[in-house]
């Protein structure tokens, strides 16, 4: 993944670009707008950071105004873009989980794809007590477990809120990985089966014999159209250029030909719970005749 370095020499790239394409050399430019030549080959070779009034002296100076909201939107992604979770987590989980919930408050549409793990909004205390821990053991930051679940099922008070909507789409993988005890995840999938009677709620269910249009290399989280967040295994990526926010759009939205909603998402789950119930919890057999009846 990109850092902050190597996204200013993307953003200073992108500059060299309009520049050339306006027929200009750096002299030239730097000339046309009064700065020092020095400047103009520093930021494009990612030296300096501009700022969002050198964003648009630049566009301007080559005839590229139609450029300037995303070459800003590049530019205040460069700190934000890349956030290690050992940098995000340093604090606590609870912190984190805070962070998240004032996202969330101000976002009307919030549209997830998870192919692996249940959304945080959408977990069991004992479901969300799991993965935080495997955060916490594996990134080696302040345990604070009890607080960071505490926090994670009081962002969940949103779900009840009026002006808010949620469409969430899961892989059928995702309601079966044992990240956590059997019974646990039984009845994790019994929360999610009740979630889906919210009337600001869309679940579907992808299944897993459905051809998948675009391989599912990781969950996203869409809020609105301003920002998408990714979660890899050594950071969170915060995007919000507008071509990555689309391109996020469209892949969700092609998740979603292929999932299935209401009694369908439904039947896939139950079933799941069955072959759950039938592996880990099997009834015992039927008592067979006593002695006297032989």
């Amino acid at each position: 993944m990109p850092n902050v370095r190597q996204a200013r020499e993307a953003l200073g790239a992108r500059l060299r670009e309009l520049r050339r394409a306006a027929g200009l050399n750096g002299k030239q430019l730097a000339q046309a707008v009064g700065w020092v030549a020095t400047k103009v080959s520093k930021i494009e070779l990612g030296r300096q950071t501009p700022s969002e009034e050198d964003i648009r002296t630049w566009a301007t100076a080559c005839g590229a105004d139609r450029e300037i909201r995303s070459l800003i939107a590049q530019l205040n992604s460069l700190e934000s873009a890349y956030a290690a979770w050992q940098r995000q987590l340093r604090s606590g989980t609870r912190d984190q989980q805070k962070k998240i919930e004032a996202i969330e408050a101000k976002t009307d549409l919030i549209r997830t794809f998870e192919p692996a793990t249940v959304p945080g909004l959408f977990q069991t205390r004992e479901y969300a007590r799991h993965i935080l821990a495997q955060a916490i053991a594996v990134h080696q930051v302040p345990d604070d477990l009890q607080e960071g679940v505490q926090a994670r099922m009081d962002r969940q008070q949103i779900l009840y809120k009026p002006g808010h909507r949620f469409h969430v789409i899961l892989t059928e993988t995702a309601l079966r990985n044992l990240m956590c005890p059997p019974e646990v995840l039984m009845g994790q999938i019994e929360r999610l089966i009740a979630s889906a009677t919210l009337p600001n709620v869309a679940l579907g269910v992808i299944p897993w014999t459905a051809r998948l249009p675009k391989t599912p290399v990781h969950g996203f989280w869409l809020y609105g159209e301003r920002l998408v967040t990714v979660e890899t295994f050594s950071a969170e990526l915060s995007l919000i250029q507008p071509k990555e926010i689309a391109l996020y759009g469209k892949i969700f939205d092609l998740m979603h030909k292929t999932a299935l909603y209401g009694k369908n998402a439904r039947t896939i789950m139950t079933h799941v719970l069955d072959e759950l119930a039938e592996r880990f919890f099997p009834e015992p057999p039927a008592a067979g005749p006593s002695f006297h009846e032989k």
